[in-house]
Parts: C-alpha cells; sequence; structure tokens
C-alpha cells in the first residue's frame, strides 16, 4: 500500500477522532495563547514595541506559506508521518521558545511552531476526510473537529491569562510539550499506518515558487500592516511574491507532476469552498480581534475577564458547528453555506451598534450570539465542501489548498479591517481617540459584514444538493 492509501476505519474510530481533535485543538491554541503573554515577553526578553510585532507574524508567515507544501507531503510521505513530524515540531519548538532569553532565539521558535502547523493542519484534515466515509460519518467526524478548534481558541485566551499570571510567559509554550509528545505517541496505536513513501512525485520548481510566493505575500501583508505600506521591504515582498506566483501558475499548467494540479479546481465543491474561506478569511477571522479591543481597550476588561467573555462567542459557535452538521443532512452543502453567511453578515450588523463608549457584555451579546452561530455553520460546512468529491490520495493537497486560502484571506483581511478602523484617529488622545477607536471598530464590522455577503456569490458555485451520499 503507497503512502497515498489508507483503510476507511482505524481499528478504534472514535478515539482516533480524539486524537485528530486534539491536533486541532493544539494548532488552534497556538494561534491565541500568545497574545496575553506579550506584554512580559517583551520586558523579560527585550523586544522593543515595534519588534513585538514578529512574534505574531513570524508564525503567520511560516504557517500560511508552507501550508501548500505541508499538504502535499501528507499525501505523498504519509498523513501519520506528518501527524507525528508536525507534533514532534511543536513540541521542540515549544521547548526553544520557553528557554529563550533573548529575541532571535524566541523568534526562531515561533517560525519553527509555524512550520509545525503547516505540517500538522492539512494532516489532520485529511485523516479526517479519509479515516470517515464522505457523507453523514465524516460530516459528524468533522463537527468534533471544528469543535475543537472552536474550542482551542477560547481556551488559548482563558490559559494564556492563567498561565502568563501563575507561572509566567515560558508556561504558554511548555503546555504544548505534554499535549504533542501524549499525541505523537497514541498516534501509532490510533491512526492508520503509512504505506510505502511515494517517489518522484515532488515538483521541486513548483515548491520552491510556490511556497516562497505565498510566504512573501503573507509577509508583505503583515509587515506592510505594521511597519507601513510605503516601506521599501514590503513594496519588494510583495512584488517578488506576485512574480513567484505567476511562474508558480504557469509551471502548474505545464508541469507532468505539479504541486498544486490545476484541474483540481474543476471540482466545483472545491474551487467554491476555497473561495469561501478565502473571503471568511478576509472577514470573519478578524472578528475575535476586535472584540478583544473592545473588551479590554473600552470596556476595561483585564485578560482573564477577556478570555472569560469569549465563552460566549465560543459556546455560539460550537452550537452553530453542531447546527452546521444538521443543515447538510438536510439542505445539502449549498444550503448551509448560504446559510451561514447570512448568518454573519446579520450578527455583524447587530454586534455594531452595541460597540460604543457607554456599553457593556449586554449590549454586544446578540451580535455576538448570532455571528458566532453564522461562523460555526459556514465554518464547518466550508471544511465539507473542501473534501467533497476529492481523491483520497488528494485529500492532503486540497486541505493544503484550501487552509492556504484561509491564511492569506486572515492576514490580509486583518491589515485592511484594522486601517479602516484607524482612519481618523492620528493625534488624538484620551477621551477623543477612545470615542474615534470605538467608531472605528464599528466601521470595521459593518465592513467585514458587507464583505461577508460576498461569498453567496461562490457559495452558488457549489453542486446544488452536494450531500455527498449522505
Amino acid at each position: 500500500m503507497s503512502a497515498t492509501q489508507s483503510p476507511a476505519h482505524g481499528r478504534r474510530p472514535g478515539w482516533s477522532l480524539a486524537l485528530l481533535a486534539l491536533g486541532h485543538l493544539i494548532i488552534s491554541l497556538d494561534f491565541t495563547i500568545i497574545y496575553v503573554a506579550l506584554p512580559d515577553i517583551a520586558t523579560d526578553v527585550g523586544f522593543t514595541p515595534h519588534t513585538l510585532q514578529w512574534v505574531v507574524t513570524a508564525y503567520a508567515v511560516l504557517y500560511g506559506g508552507f501550508l501548500l507544501f505541508g499538504g502535499r507531503l501528507s499525501d505523498l510521505m504519509g498523513r501519520r508521518r506528518m501527524f507525528v513530524l508536525g507534533l514532534a515540531l511543536y513540541g521542540v519548538a515549544s521547548v526553544l521558545g520557553g528557554l529563550a532569553t533573548v529575541p532571535p532565539v524566541l523568534l526562531a521558535a515561533r517560525a519553527l511552531q509555524g512550520l509545525a502547523g503547516a505540517v500538522l493542519f492539512p494532516a489532520v484534515l485529511a485523516l479526517v476526510n479519509t479515516t470517515f466515509a464522505e457523507g453523514r460519518e465524516r460530516n459528524r467526524a468533522l463537527t468534533v473537529w471544528a469543535m475543537a478548534g472552536a474550542g482551542g481558541l477560547t481556551a488559548g485566551s482563558l490559559a494564556g491569562g492563567v498561565l502568563t499570571q501563575a507561572l509566567g510567559w515560558q508556561a504558554v509554550f511548555y503546555v504544548n510539550v505534554p499535549l504533542a509528545a501524549a499525541g505523537a505517541v497514541a498516534a501509532f496505536a490510533l491512526l492508520p499506518a503509512d504505506g510505502r513513501v511515494a517517489r518522484g512525485g515532488v515538483d521541486v520548481p513548483g515548491t520552491l515558487t510556490g511556497t516562497a510566493g505565498v510566504t512573501l505575500l503573507i509577509f508583505a501583508v503583515a509587515h506592510g500592516s505594521e511597519a507601513g505600506w510605503a516601506r521599501g521591504e514590503a513594496i519588494a515582498a510583495a512584488v517578488l511574491a506576485v512574480v513567484l506566483l505567476a511562474v508558480f501558475l504557469r509551471l502548474q499548467a505545464r508541469g507532468r507532476t505539479p504541486l498544486m494540479p490545476l484541474r483540481l479546481f474543476r471540482n466545483r465543491a472545491l474551487s467554491g469552498a476555497v473561495v469561501v474561506i478565502l473571503v471568511f478569511g478576509l472577514t470573519m477571522q478578524a472578528v475575535p480581534y476586535f472584540l478583544t479591543l473592545y473588551f479590554q481597550d473600552v470596556l476595561g476588561f483585564s485578560a482573564l475577564e477577556t478570555g472569560l467573555a469569549f465563552l460566549g462567542p465560543t459556546l455560539s459557535i460550537t452550537a452553530g458547528n453542531v447546527l452546521s452538521e444538521r443543515l447538510v443532512h438536510r439542505l445539502g452543502t449549498r444550503g448551509t453555506l448560504i446559510i451561514g453567511i447570512l448568518a454573519n453578515a446579520a450578527g455583524a450588523v447587530l454586534l455594531a451598534p452595541g460597540m460604543h463608549g457607554d456599553g457593556s457584555l449586554l449590549t454586544v451579546l446578540a451580535g455576538v450570539v448570532v455571528i458566532g452561530l453564522g461562523m460555526g455553520i459556514t465554518y464547518e460546512a466550508m471544511w465539507i465542501a473542501a473534501g467533497t468529491g476529492v481523491p483520497a490520495e488528494e485529500q492532503g493537497l486540497a486541505s493544503g489548498v484550501a487552509s492556504t486560502a484561509l491564511q492569506v484571506g486572515t492576514a490580509a483581511g486583518l491589515a485592511v479591517l484594522v486601517a479602516v478602523a484607524n482612519h481618523g484617529i492620528e493625534g488624538l488622545a484620551g477621551q477623543a481617540l477612545r470615542a474615534a477607536s470605538t467608531e472605528g471598530m464599528r466601521a470595521a464590522v459593518y465592513v467585514l459584514g458587507a464583505v461577508m455577503l460576498t461569498a453567496v456569490l461562490a457559495a452558488l458555485r457549489l453542486p446544488a444538493r452536494a450531500r455527498s451520499h449522505v
């Protein structure tokens, strides 16, 4: 059996799913757990206000840039091998981060964590899609997978505050080590074994140009949004990214063994899902950022109180995940996505007016609940669509393509929406700054809701009753 083949079921499908959910939990946990610890990291390790953002950016650039390559490796080398490798990299990087005493070492650790995520995420999603039969069984598995991701985001906020306060910032790195070690060991008992490694299938020119192009694109967006779009390094990275991605697409169209065969996009479910995922990243992925700012900067919540406040949206997203599975069974993936997209937009319309200087958690509660439901419904349905009709031997690649779209969209969307939110606040201070910032947040939420509505056009591309053997 080749590395691209796997049985439809392991001997313990329930435990296998729990392990894959743990993999997703670790990835999502790492997105948010670092934020609360940033002030302490800056003080102890010696970051300046300008260089501190690289603690976040180093992770984002490597994670987004290598997702496509990581997805293809999981098809060629074997999903269980990549799952174990990803967890091992997380463990090593987390030890390195916890021991760091100077900025270069900590940044190297964050970059290695990003690379670990790029290896782990496509392997986890591909294992879900190949271990569980397409249709109701896979949809239920994806519900658990999505709930683990939503739980990780809130657990990160809570754990970051508790661990930093009780044990120091190093604990936000060390917490990954036992989780990664346990997951890597359990993989050999719970996940289907890989066959022989596929040989001669790596598109070296495509890998180099595609990975470098996406990496530079995310770097340009992330760095430009922080340091300024007129900076020479941001402009150079953006231009070079466009050139490399153009060369990459040309190579994919003409190559014999392309990294990303363009025929993959003839699958209407996948191509429509990729666009929905991109728009979701551009818009809804920024909601936690603006809620964090509102809770802390406007309402004056502490880091721990902010983490507790995020229990509301997390429960709402989880309810949306459960509802999404039922809607897919009744309406198909296309109908479910349209409902989720409309709920996201409606939630934004409800959320924005409640974000004002004299507001409270209650004034935004309705918007938080509706937007959370919409995010949960959309998130699960778009990943179901991305795996529908894709051959088992290309599930890793499809996962890499879809997750790359999400990461590129997230980086670009946050940069644009932060610019919208910060428009006109230069030179302000005190109450005037607070009022202008709150107004900017409201404007950004309205914009993201309007842009999210455009995803309906992509959802309509999906087959009308894409139930996938339900």
